[in-house]
């Protein structure tokens, strides 16, 4: 077990709860990552589901406080099971503070449906040919990110557009779907490659939603190897912004997409 399977692990408690730990290693401006919340979630999410041969496909998460260092519960409740979707809704907090709503939807494949592709990964050079960016925060500290796509922060870049390469710094793990949500917000915002200065308190998410594209962990992906995302927003308003973005695998095959609603503070 690495850093990332202990720092989003859940304990059972009964009645649908789960006892989990707020690791600050995840931390950025003003408390944790909003992906790595969502991977905690997840996981509660999915152990309550208790379906394996089901597999995420949509997870939303709606953040409604900062939660702090230290222990955290989460309560989760099955709405609906019906004979190929499971819905499972959870509630993230701290004491008496609700700090994040989720819902989850888990389901069984549908070989016999349609399907097309009129979407393609970026064109990047591979990772070993793309510059790393230092730690500056601690949740830098846990993945290893080369830039690839986009102005770097804070260079009024003319669109509001990154991406790169990704992987945990910490060994070789295989890339699953709590480690496609964490993904999901762990680059740096798009918009920062557009502003010429920092923000006071970054940019915080309000909610985060994430569609698993691909069976997790796919076939096609190591232990190990890096994924490639890209993120871009294009409309700001009233100090909100939304963000989407795309996570890849090496290989081509699209693992997932993600729609996020922010800040700008």
């Amino acid at each position: 077990m690495n850093r990332f399977d202990r720092d989003t692990a859940v304990e059972p408690r009964g009645d649908g709860r789960y006892e989990a730990r707020i690791d600050p290693g995840w931390f950025v401006v003003r408390g944790p990552n909003g992906g790595y919340i969502a991977a905690l979630l997840l996981r509660a999410l999915a152990a309550r589901a208790d379906d394996p041969a089901r597999a995420p496909r949509s997870l939303t998460v709606h953040y409604t406080a900062p939660p702090v260092e230290g222990s955290a519960w989460i309560e989760t409740r099955v709405e609906r099971t019906g004979r190929s979707l499971t819905s499972v809704s959870a509630r993230l907090g701290q004491g008496d503070r609700l700090l994040a709503l989720a819902l989850a939807a888990f389901s069984l494949p549908r070989a016999e449906a349609p399907a097309f592709r009129d979407v393609a990964p970026p064109q990047v050079a591979p990772p070993e040919q793309c510059a790393a960016f230092p730690a500056r925060i601690p949740i830098h500290e846990r993945f290893e990110q080369r830039w690839a796509i986009g102005s770097p922060p804070f260079t009024g870049g003319e669109m509001a557009q990154s991406g790169g390469w990704i992987r945990l710094s910490e060994g070789t793990r295989p890339l699953d779907a709590p480690l496609a949500a964490a993904f999901s917000d762990a680059w740096p915002p798009a918009v920062f490659g557009r502003l010429k200065e920092p923000l006071g308190r970054g940019v915080p998410t309000i909610d985060l939603t994430i569609h698993f594209r691909a069976p997790l962990p796919h076939p096609d992906v190591r232990p190990g190897d890096f994924a490639l995302c890209v993120f871009r927003s294009r409309y700001a308003r009233d100090g909100f912004l939304e963000e989407d973005g795309e996570i890849w695998s090496a290989g081509g095959e699209l693992l997932a997409h993600s729609r996020q609603l922010a800040l700008l503070s």
